[in-house]
């Protein structure tokens, strides 16, 4: 039996490496010997699995950033502030000083000014700007990471479908009632491997520790508790085809040239979009990275200026990066809070909280840069054209992925759900 274990995990270990194309001129016993570096082994495939299937990476700004701050400045009017605008890379698009390396990729960057829900509360309002829907307690909706993991499965990736990069605010979301297979494998830190997820113990003695799983598994795989066996054993199985996996690699950023990481920055922020481009070009189909300390109530201006000098060279190097490996046009890329900001500054010298008009920013998936889509009042406080709604955000992220938005999941009483209810595309991020 244990023979024919290992020969099983064997031919397991060589149909992934040939799904992949590793083989070509590189012998499976070097990959599995580990001899061979990241590079080396992206060299190999160079974003082909990739170009089979869609991507997306969501770099979520927890705390709601002040839309005056970022993408829609209004100089010369009250509610603008200190904020000055500078000129970007396209002629009559304008967005925040202290943004100069966003404003050189403009050409691939689409900025929606006219966003717009009822959700002034953080938990509430991140649940929404995660799922597409306002938070219940009858039913528990899967984050849009789940959905992607669970409508765009990549089978000949080994690594996790759905992974989040950085302490993540807890009403964010997971698999809801797609169950715990969808939930997001979370790396609080881009600059360490993931965490147990080295074996501790001979891949022998690993492989007789499963089967005794295995066992136990299906002795409880009976009545009420069947289900819950069944989950247990899928999460075991993807863990430990992950951490028996070359693609382990992927997690090591530091198998990255100099060059590269110095053109993302020094940043916990540079890091994680550094890894994010990793776990895309590696086959992964949804990677969220979070930064914190957007919710800027007192203070607003010193503490904009230093969150924005975290994000502004590692967004604009992703969009670079990924777009000269071929993989923009197939990976979405999205930039958000929760809400915005209050056009009125508060006695603090901050600014509240503000759903009504705030912006997200787009690239790639088919988007076309170089372009603004609504705007506000010169004041900031009302749109004025074009307003987009949460569900009109997600059928767009649903048109970017190739998703189908009028898809019905069920859930666990029976009621079909679809994945967006309601809305419709901005169709002219892509036209």
């Amino acid at each position: 039996m244990r023979y024919e274990h290992h020969m099983q995990l064997a031919m397991h270990r060589q149909g992934v490496v040939r799904r992949r194309d590793f083989l070509k001129g590189i012998s499976a016993a070097s990959i599995a010997a580990g001899t061979l570096s990241w590079t080396d082994l992206m060299s190999v495939h160079a974003g082909d699995l990739r170009k089979r299937g869609m991507a997306c990476i969501v770099l979520w700004m927890q705390g709601g950033p002040s839309q005056f701050e970022t993408f829609s400045p209004k100089p010369g009017h009250e509610n603008g502030g200190e904020t000055k605008a500078i000129q970007t890379s396209v002629p009559g698009i304008e967005i925040a000083e202290g943004l100069p390396h966003l404003a050189q990729v403009m050409d691939d960057l689409a900025i929606v000014r006219s966003m717009t829900t009822k959700e002034g509360n953080h938990q509430r309002a991140s649940f929404l700007l995660h799922t597409g829907y306002a938070p219940t307690a009858s039913v528990k909706h899967p984050t849009f990471g789940a959905i992607a993991a669970h409508q765009l499965p990549n089978p000949e990736c080994d690594l996790p479908s759905f992974v989040r990069i950085g302490n993540q605010f807890r009403n964010s979301g997971g698999g809801g009632f797609l169950g715990a297979e969808f939930d997001a494998f979370g790396l609080p830190s881009a600059e360490q491997m993931p965490a147990n997820t080295q074996p501790t113990t001979s891949s022998e003695r690993f492989s007789r520790r499963l089967g005794l799983l295995g066992r136990l598994e299906a002795d409880a795989a009976n009545g009420s508790t069947a289900p819950f066996a069944a989950d247990h054993r899928k999460l075991y199985d993807k863990a430990s085809r992950m951490i028996l996996s070359p693609a382990m690699k992927t997690f090591n950023i530091e198998d990255e040239p100099e060059a590269i990481r110095t053109a993302y920055g020094e940043s916990d922020f540079a890091t994680g979009c550094l890894m994010a481009r990793r776990l895309v070009e590696a086959g992964v189909t949804f990677v969220e990275v979070s930064t914190g300390n957007w919710d800027t109530h007192n203070d607003n201006w010193p503490r904009t200026a230093e969150l924005k000098a975290q994000i502004d060279q590692p967004f604009a190097q992703l969009l670079r990066d990924l777009k000269q490996r071929g993989l923009l046009e197939t990976t979405l890329v999205v930039w958000m809070g929760e809400f915005g900001r209050t056009p009125r500054i508060n006695p603090r010298g901050g600014r509240d909280h503000y759903p009504k008009a705030f912006n997200v920013a787009l690239a790639g998936g088919g988007v076309r840069g170089g372009r603004v889509i609504g705007a506000t009042d010169p004041s900031g406080a009302e749109v004025s054209d074009r307003p987009v709604a949460v569900t009109d955000l997600f059928q767009t992220f649903c048109r970017s992925l190739k998703i189908d938005a009028a898809h019905e999941n069920m859930s666990p009483i029976g009621r079909p759900i679809k994945i967006v209810n309601g809305g419709s595309p901005v169709e002219e991020l892509f036209a």
